[in-house]
């Protein structure tokens, strides 16, 4: 009886250590020189203008390959990730060189726009429900205009995988499970929240 009791007592002990080794690892660690910067860029922007949530923003990281975790939905005031899940960028964005993107705010690039932008209302279109983005900065001021907003597609995977996913037309694109999860933060919010995509 105490052999079965060691036995269950070492499995045990075993499988709590796993849990936290494995759930260590999938914390993201962002590289704090580059999201510290742009978090303080957000900050200053929410002080000057009391329209935007001066609690949670997202951030997207480019440097992070497309199939794993580069959307994160942070806690402005506790400095803190909430949430994180994949996210595509635009095909024009590819250079053909593995790991190494391109940028353009020029219509019909297909490419992803870096900067600061404000997330708007939502519509229905051929995608579902989606989200028009305000480009902030000069390097994505014509996102509206470009039709770039953040929607869901079914083709984006919910989990993170080795390699790359498919591409957007130049869109935040996530997968409609994440997207539910965020939508559900902007709708609740009584002021405009701010992402961030930088490179």
């Amino acid at each position: 009886m105490k052999k079965i009791f060691f036995v269950l007592a070492l499995l045990f002990l075993v499988f709590i250590g796993f849990y936290f080794l494995y759930k260590e690892k999938h914390i993201p660690v962002l590289d704090t020189k580059r999201i510290d910067f742009q978090i303080n860029e957000v900050k200053k922007l929410i002080k000057s203008d009391l329209k935007y949530n001066n609690r949670i923003a997202f951030f997207i990281d480019m440097k992070i390959p497309s199939g794993k975790n580069r959307f994160f939905v942070y806690d402005l005031k506790n400095n803190k990730i909430l949430d994180q899940g994949l996210v595509a960028h635009g095909s024009g964005s590819e250079t053909g060189i593995p790991g190494k993107l391109q940028f353009s705010n020029e219509s019909n690039s297909l490419s992803t726009s870096l900067g600061k932008y404000s997330v708007g209302n939502h519509y229905n279109g051929k995608f579902g429900k989606a989200y028009k983005l305000y480009g902030l900065d000069k390097t994505n001021s014509n996102a509206f205009t470009r039709y770039i907003v953040f929607h869901y597609y079914f083709d984006v995977p919910y989990q993170e995988k080795d390699g790359y996913i498919c591409n957007s037309f130049g869109c935040p694109m996530v997968n409609k499970k994440y997207f539910e999860r965020i939508a559900k933060i902007i709708d609740n919010s009584d002021s405009d929240i701010l992402m961030s995509i930088y490179y």
